[in-house]
């Protein structure tokens, strides 16, 4: 009977342990290289396992690049568990190019999905883009190991650890450092020194904890970062993913994950074995290896031609030379390097040129992971105002819309600034208006930019973080892609507002015929913007600029002209003769109608670009309005040539260069 009994307390014994190990393989995962873990993990970008010792490479070092890395199961904590925790401990490295400033930075990710398809490289680490950062239904909580000082999210150095919830911009950070339990004190970490890094994350009740280590230190007493943190209001239906995410832009490093160890409990995490971790390799620049002869040979070569090479040196060095100020370092991933943009354009060959305007030439040229490009060489001498300048065309950069030419960045040489854009295959739109090499569009395409065009210029006045006034919408400045899309570029004169509120009178820019009455006397505003949309509609529909010396006097002035036609019921004699009567009479007439109410010489009787969207989608009807309607059809001619006076001076080679920097293809105007 005791032998039986004995049996049994065994048997039970036995099936609890059993039981046990299996509540813990499904509440964690270890993993001391990742050679066996191919099966369990999504990977995506750049990311993959390096066999045969298991090294988990996120990217590789090349520009505009991420990678991520997830465990594919997710982890389900449902609403009857006391309290939501986990425990985690990761060994990882990040490890320089030689010769290079390395970066961004590894992400520890909880995020309620793997997809980040839409994410971008650079300083959003492979998590966001410009749309997604800061948005709660982005879901994702992070702890950033971040080697570049953004001030985009307010960084406190290149070094340090942060806590990231729905955007880069920490809610707690630190400078990279560990507590020395020996000394007493935090020590300073470098990031990106090549070396294994240790990272425990825990999360209990309400409160995560972050540790860093270096590989040979164990868990320090005292966390790098402490906060409370509610998951169940990030992650609502309380499904989590666990993972990485890094990221390069014009920055560039190696980026491992050594080994992983994880736990829906901090007592049941298991260590992982150190001894067990794959190797980190660590490129070298590559080194000739010379004979003695050889290299006696080149010494007395190198005499012989000292002055030869010397004058050599001199010339490339000034002919890639270029002009690097500390304030710059912010935009770092925004900036191209001269050389790149030297060899993209075939040393600016002019079979390659695109346009030539009174204040640059633009160039076609090809990149590699961008694809095709143009470029703007733009001379200046401006001493005042280029840090803000090169600000506002990197934040331009960042904003994304359909119908919007990217700006991609830009370089600084001594008495030159180059803007690259995406390049667009079908040029401008005023070569389809009025030069004959072209085919003149169809009206259905016409009214497809213009359409285009509101959309993008809502955008700019409603959609971004900021209120941008593009201030110079004009044909040449609209650009057509491969399908004829329009896409609204040159933004050397667009300018960042808080709130609507208008530039002072001195910023008075733009093109005559353009321009807003009011533009020298209140300054420029959305309102300013819209005035110039109206101009450019009645430029498509009509096939001829705002403003025409060349014709007799009763035409010469396009809105007058056109509300002088409505008046005499004869508003169809205005639209360009090459549409060879194709068109909607309906649409036609009320686009131009529109074009008259955006032109209202009283600006507060112009629409915003809201209702002008809803007005040309046929979304809403027009107000009732005529010809003889106060401010409609008003021509002001000592205003404008006050304003054409003021943009004369501004354009001065001396003066402000908010005229000058420009992309446009074609001859400019």
């Amino acid at each position: 009977m005791a032998s039986q009994g004995m049996h049994l307390i065994l048997l039970i014994f036995f099936n609890h342990l059993i039981f046990l190990l299996s509540q813990q393989e499904g509440d964690g995962f270890i993993y001391n290289g990742f050679d066996q873990a191919q099966a369990d993990l999504h990977l995506d970008g750049d990311a993959k396992i390096l066999l045969p010792d298991g090294l988990l490479q996120l990217t590789n070092a090349s520009m505009q690049q991420m990678g991520h890395a997830f465990f594919k199961k997710p982890f389900q904590f449902d609403s009857s568990e006391k309290k939501l925790s986990f425990s985690t401990h990761f060994v990882c490295a990040l490890v320089p190019k030689p010769g290079v400033d390395g970066g961004h930075g590894i992400a520890f990710v909880v995020s309620s999905s793997m997809d980040f398809t839409q994410a971008d490289p650079t300083q959003y680490l492979g998590l966001f883009n410009i749309s997604t950062n800061g948005s709660p239904s982005a879901q994702i909580l992070a702890v950033e190991l971040d080697t570049v000082q953004s001030a985009e999210f307010d960084d406190i150095d290149k070094d340090h650890v942060g806590i990231d919830i729905n955007s880069l911009k920490s809610i707690e950070s630190a400078s990279a450092s560990y507590y020395s339990d020996t000394k007493g004190k935090n020590q300073s970490i470098n990031l990106l020194n090549g070396e294994p890094l240790q990272v425990w994350v825990d999360y209990e009740g309400t409160l995560l904890n972050v540790t860093v280590a270096p590989l040979r230190i164990k868990k320090p007493n005292h966390p790098l970062l402490s906060r409370s943190i509610n998951l169940t209001e990030i992650f609502p239906d309380q499904k989590l993913f666990f993972g990485f995410s890094a990221a390069t832009g014009s920055l560039v490093s190696y980026q491992y994950i050594l080994g992983w160890s994880f736990s829906r409990s901090k007592v049941l995490l298991q260590r992982l074995d150190l001894s067990k971790l794959p190797h980190i390799p660590h490129p070298r620049a590559k080194r000739e290896q010379t004979s003695l002869l050889l290299i006696t040979l080149f010494v007395l070569l190198a005499v012989m031609v000292l002055a030869g090479l010397g004058g050599v040196y001199l010339y490339r060095r000034k002919k890639y030379a270029e002009v690097r100020e500390a304030w710059e370092k912010d935009y770092g991933p925004h900036r191209f390097c001269y050389k790149s943009l030297y060899r993209a354009t075939k040393g600016f060959d002019r079979d390659g040129r695109l346009g030539k305007g009174g204040f640059g030439e633009v160039y076609k040229g090809n990149l590699p992971r961008i694809g095709d490009i143009a470029v703007k060489r733009v001379c200046h001498d401006a001493k005042q105002g280029m840090k803000q300048f090169v600000a506002e065309v990197v934040t331009m950069g960042s904003i994304k819309h359909k119908n919007l030419v990217p700006l991609l960045g830009y370089c600084r040489r001594k008495g030159e600034l180059l803007l690259v854009s995406e390049y667009m295959s079908n040029g401008s739109l005023d070569r389809y208006l009025f030069h004959r090499e072209k085919p003149p569009l169809p009206w259905s395409k016409r009214l497809a930019v213009l359409k285009d065009i509101a959309s993008a210029l809502n955008y700019l006045h409603t959609g971004a973080s900021q209120v941008v006034l593009h201030r110079d919408i004009k044909a040449s400045n609209v650009m057509l892609d491969s399908e004829f899309n329009g896409r609204l570029g040159d933004f050397g004169m667009a300018r960042f507002e808080d709130c609507g509120d208008s530039v002072p009178v001195t910023a008075a820019v733009g093109t005559m015929g353009y321009m807003a009455p009011e533009l020298t006397t209140m300054g420029t505003s959305t309102r300013t913007d819209v005035y110039g949309f109206g101009a450019f509609i009645l430029e498509v529909v009509c096939g001829r600029r705002p403003l025409d010396p060349k014709i007799p006097a009763e035409k010469r002035h396009l809105v007058k002209w056109v509300c002088d036609c409505w008046r005499s019921d004869s508003l169809f004699d205005a639209i360009d003769a090459k549409l060879g009567g194709e068109y909607s009479e309906e649409e036609v007439e009320m686009v131009m109608k529109l074009g008259l109410l955006c032109t209202n010489v009283v600006a507060e009787s112009r629409p915003s670009m809201e209702q002008v969207v809803q007005y040309i989608n046929n979304n809403l009807p027009l107000p009732n309005f005529s010809p003889d309607s106060p401010g409609i059809g008003v021509y002001t001619p000592v205003l404008l040539e006050t304003a054409f006076t003021s943009r004369s001076s501004l354009a001065s080679p001396h003066n402000s260069m908010f005229v000058t920097h420009t992309i446009t293809y074609g001859d400019g105007r």
